[in-house]
């Protein structure tokens, strides 16, 4: 690379530094970066693509600091720097660290010599054509008067000058409020913030941006794409663009966390996600007990900088901080993790962590809202892990508790509306899942169980567009997508719950709700084949879930493999004494042998056990919906004929 000079403006990426004054822009806007963090950016282009000695930055911008102090402001530059530039210490894209010897600049490098104001451009502009005349020229005599064809040629450069000059000083003069485009930022992603500090701190980093979204989503005119989609992209290194376009968002927020000691200081940066144009950038610094306070400060900034007008509701919720223990919201994080897994074990694991981290904070709300979460779960049919006689009173002690703490959570909210499938309340959960929605728009959890509840009173038109909302700001859960084709099935839209399964399975090919799912649209295609091989395969990925086991023998019995279908159902009515004991989906196997008296029976086992009647909705039981036992036991659940 040729030598840099002080009118050097250096472009790497979308980034350009003008050494002259120390200005750094990304896509030409500007980008506040203190002058030690600048200084050393300036010495690493110097020589890209070379070792540049912690020594060689020490006596060059530190010459007087001890040790130890030039230690700590190596590191904070650098954790500065990289924060400026959207860059990773473990997967850079700029600053490489080589351990024990310094960093190294890695990204192709392009020097624009660019002059800086109108003096130096008339300069060059001289220069260069004194340098350009023909030989004969400089040898003739000046002339007393310009030949016509040079007036008209420094006409013309007068006029540029002039054009750039005013373009400039317009550039320079827009007003802030005009940063955006014409078209509004009505929906974003916030990308997971990148741990500046030690890995064993991930979880602060996690917590901050989980609590970022949950305080952009309660802002009712903005889309924010939910934690389960955007954890993905944790590390990754693709295209804003392309992340943009896999969300389906206007922009995208990035930034940086870094902790030391009793100190935390937050980066973000909003950019205009398809054309990857920077918007703004911010940091904020204080206490680790400020934490939730400065993360407030960031959504409101955000809020302002794409000019959405806050109801009074939301701006009580942005000002509004709690504390929490650190180590307790680590495990809250863990435990949604293995509650989005949706898998038995995920599930008791899930309950684990909820219990510590309530343990660690006895008032921290969100943890009671999972663990209630996760006991509704447990004690539905298609996890059949807990007894709806155990799981119900659990989950609605966890989910009042919740509220007792914080009665405008709206996880807490859907939590509590969940309890309505064991107590049949339908009436209540209706209720608690709009207000739930009413608190906090953008919870994709509150519209996914809403969708489930309309599904179960009939109405199916109404839960596709619910679940079609809560789809939008989870695009990449598996569980939601997943549902989706139930709802579809529920709906007898049997090919849009195909294609809906297999986008699912495209997203995670080894989701053993998406093959049952898939397996019970086949089997009413009547594709039974195709049927039997996906039912297997979510016995295989589900490590032997009875739901699925149940659904095989339903169709080895539509098929006339009777044999295959008894034995699984001898399996499952031997133990059928346990807790939980299956009885409705013993009675879906009778269903499909066709022994209307022995299904009828064991609905009527499942009644009296509280069971969870949403599996009443499958096609396969729509042999016994003329049945007056069927309608009378439907009756009696408060489910519409």
């Amino acid at each position: 690379m040729e030598p840099l000079r002080l009118t050097s403006v250096v472009r790497f990426g979308t980034y350009e530094i003008a050494l002259h004054s120390g200005e750094l822009r990304k896509a030409g806007v500007r980008i506040s970066v203190q002058q030690q963090p600048l200084r050393l950016l300036e010495i690493l282009l110097e020589r890209p693509g070379e070792v540049v000695t912690r020594e060689e930055l020490r006596s060059r911008i530190w010459p007087n600091e001890s040790f130890g102090d030039f230690d700590q402001a190596v590191n904070s530059a650098i954790a500065k720097l990289r924060g400026a530039l959207g860059d990773s210490a473990d997967n850079p894209r700029y600053i490489e660290t080589l351990p024990r010897r310094g960093y190294r600049f890695i990204a192709d490098v392009a020097v624009v010599d660019r002059p800086t104001n109108r003096l130096e451009l008339v300069h060059e502009v001289a220069t260069s054509e004194t340098e350009h005349r023909a030989p004969v020229e400089v040898a003739e005599a000046a002339p007393k008067h310009l030949p016509w064809q040079y007036a008209w040629k420094t006409l013309g450069i007068a006029v540029v000058l002039l054009i750039l000059t005013v373009w400039i000083f317009l550039w320079r003069s827009r007003p802030p409020g005009n940063i955006l485009s014409s078209s509004p930022v009505r929906s974003l992603a916030v990308l997971p913030l990148e741990n500046l500090s030690s890995n064993s701190q991930d979880y602060f980093a996690d917590g901050m941006t989980d609590e970022l979204i949950t305080d952009l989503a309660q802002i009712s005119t903005l889309r924010v794409i939910s934690r389960t989609s955007v954890i993905p992209y944790k590390g990754a290194r693709k295209p804003l663009p392309q992340i943009a376009h896999e969300l389906n968002v206007d922009a995208i927020v990035e930034g940086t966390v870094l902790r030391s000691g009793k100190r935390v200081r937050i980066t973000a940066q909003l950019i205009r996600a398809l054309t990857d144009k920077h918007l703004w950038a911010e940091s904020y610094e204080g206490d680790v007990g400020d934490t939730l306070a400065l993360q407030k400060k960031v959504a409101r900034a955000i809020a302002e900088q794409i000019r959405i007008k806050l109801t009074p509701q939301e701006e009580a919720v942005l000002k509004n901080v709690k504390v929490v223990n650190p180590e307790a919201y680590e495990n809250y994080l863990k435990g949604r993790y293995f509650w989005n897994k949706r898998t038995a074990d995920g599930l008791t694991k899930a309950v684990a962590y909820f219990d510590q981290a309530i343990d660690e904070d006895p008032n921290f709300a969100e943890a009671y809202s999972g663990l209630a979460d996760s006991y509704a779960l447990l004690g539905v049919w298609d996890y059949g892990v807990l007894d709806p006689r155990d799981a119900g009173p659990k989950a609605k002690a966890a989910a009042t508790k919740a509220l007792q703490l914080d009665d405008r959570l709206s996880e807490a909210h859907t939590s509590l509306a969940s309890v309505g499938v064991f107590e049949w309340d339908w009436d209540t959960a209706a209720k608690e899942y709009k207000r739930a929605i009413a608190l906090n728009p953008g919870y994709p959890t509150a519209h996914h169980w809403y969708a489930w509840h309309l599904s179960e009173m009939g109405r199916n038109s109404e839960a596709i567009a619910e679940m079609r909302k809560a789809e939008t700001l989870d695009p990449l859960s598996l569980i939601i997508s997943a549902d989706m084709a139930h709802i579809l099935l529920v709906g007898r839209l049997y090919d849009e719950s195909i294609e809906q399964s297999r986008k699912t399975l495209e997203l995670d090919p080894n989701f053993a709700v998406a093959h049952s799912e898939l397996g019970e649209a086949y089997e009413q295609k009547r594709m039974y084949n195709e049927a039997i091989t996906e039912f297997q395969k979510a016995i295989e990925f589900s490590g032997g879930n009875t739901t699925y086991k149940c659904n095989l023998a339903h169709a080895y019995a539509v098929t006339g493999r009777t044999t295959q279908a008894i034995e699984i159902l001898d399996g499952l009515k031997n133990r059928s004494n346990q807790r939980p004991s299956h009885a409705s989906e013993i009675a879906l196997i009778y269903a499909g042998l066709d022994e209307k008296n022995q299904a009828i029976t064991w609905l009527e086992r499942a009644y009296r056990e509280r069971f969870d009647p949403s599996i009443l909705l499958q096609p396969a039981f729509d042999p016994l919906r003329s049945d007056p036992r069927f309608q009378d036991l439907v009756r009696r659940i408060g489910l519409p004929h």
